[in-house]
């Protein structure tokens, strides 16, 4: 059964991808939703267990996802929760549409995030199914970069439910050789978004956040 956790007397969802991410800080704080890597693993795991909470009258009324980016201009080792999220990897452009636009589906190309932790910065996050890395950046407008976060907030409109998305840079000022360039700050990233977490249990206990 997938837990929600009672946050502040607020039903939560958290959600992450990969248990690499998962550290000790957060073992001790909640247990999330493990959705897998990429969009793809993101959409279904968020659709199925949404539906499934919806089912048995347990659908939480906040979701949080939380894990590493890229970033090749945020501070590395840095935590920022997303302002807004987009797909870079929906190119419909040969058909007319705008680059980033999903066919016949009335959204922008950038969805905003509304809800935001108080004093923690703000960033612009984009979501594809490739890594990023080197001079690819160049071609992403937004701050940093995952894996997971639009198709969550898909999921997150579908059952009108708000979405906080925190993330710790985890790589991006160099390029990307194997895949300890990205594990060796998640240790201090996974510190960071705990104490994100109990900011966010305090700001929604002492009102300075609503849903």
């Amino acid at each position: 059964m997938t837990a929600v956790t009672d946050l502040a007397g607020v039903p939560t969802l958290f959600v992450m991808a990969a248990d690499a991410e998962y550290g000790p800080a957060l073992q001790a704080r909640f247990a999330p939703l493990m959705t897998g890597v990429g969009p793809v693993e993101a959409a279904l795991a968020m659709g199925v267990t949404l539906a499934r909470l919806e089912a048995q009258g347990r659908l939480p009324k906040l979701v949080v996802s939380l894990g590493s980016a890229g970033s090749a201009r945020l501070e590395q080792a840095g935590l920022y929760q997303a302002s807004a999220v987009s797909w870079r990897d929906m190119d419909a452009s040969a058909l007319g549409f705008p680059r980033g636009i999903t066919p016949f589906l009335d959204l922008p190309a950038t969805l905003p995030l509304d809800l935001h932790i108080p004093g923690i910065p703000l960033a612009t996050l984009s979501t594809g199914a490739n890594i990023v890395s080197g001079p690819a950046y160049a071609a992403i407008p937004e701050d940093m970069v995952d894996m997971e976060t639009f198709a969550i907030q898909r999921a997150c409109q579908r059952f009108g439910l708000p979405l906080i998305a925190l993330r710790g840079i985890s790589d991006g000022a160099e390029e990307l050789a194997h895949v300890g360039d990205w594990t060796r700050y998640l240790h201090i990233i996974d510190q960071k978004l705990a104490a994100a977490v109990d900011q966010l249990r305090d700001a929604l206990s002492s009102g300075a956040m609503r849903l």
